[in-house]
């Protein structure tokens, strides 16, 4: 244990002691080299005047004298016959002068010529840049050393390898999700054991594509496949292909998978596959792009290598309907796992898992918790039990209550509340009228789910909010829920006409959602009674954009009126029906919308006692 707790240090220690060493021997250096070019060992010489020069020559006081380039004369004087210190001398000639040298063998003069050399000033100046330039592409490349080569690697696979280190992910860390794990049960049985299915002839599917909502769980279920096999597991996003570099997409799809084959056996896992598999040609200007071009090499890779090679790629996706034809062909992503919505019992298997990171009160069930949260992914019960555990720690609590828990669903599905908003008691009054028209609805209908809370803090951009939560699992919904659906959302518009015979602006979510719900029902679910069992208008959604911006008009202008006129009876007949219930109840509207003023904020059991109704048991009771 200690032998191997010291290797690492030893080898940290090693690195810095060659950089230490390789920083004083650069520092070394130049400062030899400065001292070889200012330190020249000369005496200094005197500066003389070029006419005590002349002087001195024809008194005969000269000894020796060098002459350089016919413009410097350095020159000794004798030791005899000069009163003052002066020996070594230098001085410029200012003029050509040619009755120097013959005066100079008159006196008897030794003379001497040299070319003037650079100046060690002058070469110092014109060395550092270069030196420095050296400094830094030595600590370039060591900084290139230190971290893989990435300074020049545009075209590498930017993939992340995940190895066990003994925290292997397994199927039993993921819940729920069966039938998932029983498709990918496959995959790992393969790279497991692959003579078990050459030996009769089957091949396993090259590519396994991973489709659901986002927040489902795929990328962890990818992860756990790879840990159920103990192979190693790459990573890579799909943005991560695709960059402002011509060519660079292709490239490191081919490094990836030469980094698949060469790390056989192991798991290629590319998430967010539509941000480059997008059908080819949807671009908004035509034309073959870079990510058309990287598509292209994937397209050519998954056919390029076979299973055998142990090389399985898992792609995950919440947008299959915008991916290329041809990454969806048998032979490349020719398996499609979905990734579905938890139900009641997953979520509940969720709520353990993550619970165990926290500690719980006695008082908390996560079987009610997991039924009060319906439609609900893995991430945002995560989200949940992590917001729970905030609120815990803000009491300075050492366990999480059940309370924590609806304080922390409350925040999610209605917002974080604006209690420090500022609003007046006649515009409180009203959205409490409004609000009060919206509960007392789910009361009065017998298809509407049951009410959780109504309030009339703000949340986000509402002044109010009454929220409803159903109480089974439902998968697909009949006209009855439809038309008390849309009725609910009149309730806050009927209740505004009905006390003040007015309505505001706050009405104006309630007739979108109205609206379109009528809307859908007429032209897309055929629940109109006219038009009966059609549907009409194909949507225009760009492959490229990714989102519905218009809807195709394919008929005619007298079925446009019908469509318009359907529409308008079904909201006209909701608003009627509406209005004439919080009419004959309007005792109970004054009474649940004053109650609503004063305590802000009323759950279902209070509205009932309020209101005299019967306590009904709720599984989504908290």
């Amino acid at each position: 244990m200690d032998n191997n707790d010291q290797e690492p240090n030893r080898k940290v220690n090693f690195r810095f002691d060659n950089n230490r060493f390789a920083l004083i021997f650069l520092i070394a250096l130049v400062g030899i080299f400065f001292f070889i070019f200012l330190a020249d060992g000369t005496t200094p010489a005197v500066e003389l005047p070029y006419s005590t020069f002349y002087q001195y020559l024809q008194d005969g006081q000269i000894d020796t004298v060098k002459i350089l380039d016919y413009k410097e004369i350095h020159g000794v004087l004798k030791s005899q016959g000069v009163s003052s210190d002066i020996n070594a001398f230098r001085t410029r000639i200012p003029y050509p002068d040619d009755d120097l040298m013959p005066l100079m063998r008159e006196k008897g003069v030794r003379v001497k010529g040299d070319s003037k050399g650079v100046s060690p000033l002058l070469i110092i100046l014109q060395t550092v840049p270069w030196l420095l330039g050296l400094v830094f592409i030595w600590f370039m490349f060591r900084q290139v050393q230190g971290s893989g080569n990435r300074a020049f690697s545009f075209g590498k696979s930017r993939a992340k390898r995940y190895t066990d280190n003994g925290k292997n992910l397994t199927f039993g860390d993921v819940a729920g999700q069966k039938e998932a794990k029983y498709e990918l049960q496959e995959v790992v049985d393969f790279l497991k054991n692959p003579q078990k299915f050459t030996k009769i002839g089957a091949k396993i599917p090259k590519g396994v594509l991973l489709v659901g909502m986002p927040g489902t769980g795929k990328t962890l279920l990818a992860k756990a496949c790879a840990g159920e096999a103990n192979v190693s597991f790459f990573h890579m996003s799909g943005s991560d292909f695709v960059e402002m570099f011509v060519g660079v997409g292709a490239s490191r799809v081919r490094d990836l998978f030469e980094q698949g084959r060469k790390n056989a056996p192991c798991i290629l896992f590319i998430d967010e596959l539509d941000a480059v598999g997008r059908t080819r040609g949807a671009g908004m200007g035509g034309g073959h792009d870079e990510r058309e071009q990287t598509l292209n090499q994937m397209l050519v890779e998954m056919d390029g290598f076979e299973t055998k090679d142990g090389v399985i790629i898992l792609a995950a996706t919440n947008r299959p309907d915008v991916l290329d034809p041809a990454l969806l062909r048998p032979g490349r992503f020719d398996r499609q796992v979905v990734v579905d919505m938890p139900d009641v019992q997953e979520r509940e298997d969720i709520l353990k898992i993550h619970g165990k990171k926290v500690p719980l009160g006695p008082d908390v069930d996560l079987n009610r918790i997991a039924r009060a949260t319906p439609g609900t992914s893995g991430a945002d019960l995560a989200n949940l039990v992590n917001e729970a555990a905030l609120f815990a720690a803000r009491d300075n609590r050492e366990q999480v209550i059940m309370k924590d828990f609806e304080d922390a669903r409350d925040k999610l599905l209605l917002g974080v509340a604006r209690r420090s908003r500022v609003i007046s008691p006649e515009e409180k009054k009203m959205t409490a009228y409004h609000e009060a028209g919206h509960a007392l609805l789910h009361y009065l209908l017998p298809d509407a789910d049951p009410l959780h809370k109504v309030t009339v803090i703000p949340h986000g951009r509402a002044l109010g909010l009454a929220m409803s939560l159903p109480e089974k699992e439902i998968y697909s919904r009949n006209k009855k829920w439809l038309l008390a659906r849309i009725k609910i959302a009149m309730g806050g518009f009927a209740a505004e006409k009905l006390t003040y015979g007015e309505t505001t602006t706050g009405t104006k979510s309630d007739i979108e959602q109205a609206t379109a719900l009528a809307r859908k029902m007429v032209v897309e679910w055929g629940m109109s009674d006219e038009l009966g069992f059609i549907t009409f208008g194909q949507e225009d959604e760009p492959i490229f954009l990714g989102k519905e911006i218009a809807r195709h008009k394919d008929y005619s202008e007298t079925t446009a009126t019908t469509i318009d006129k359907e529409i308008q009876s079904i909201l006209r007949s909701c608003q009627e029906d509406t209005e004439a219930l919080l009419k004959e109840h309007k005792d109970s509207l004054v009474l649940l919308a004053e109650n609503l003023y004063e305590k802000e904020s009323l759950g279902d059991r209070e509205i009932r006692e309020l209101l005299g109704y019967p306590e009904v048991k709720k599984v989504t009771d908290l």
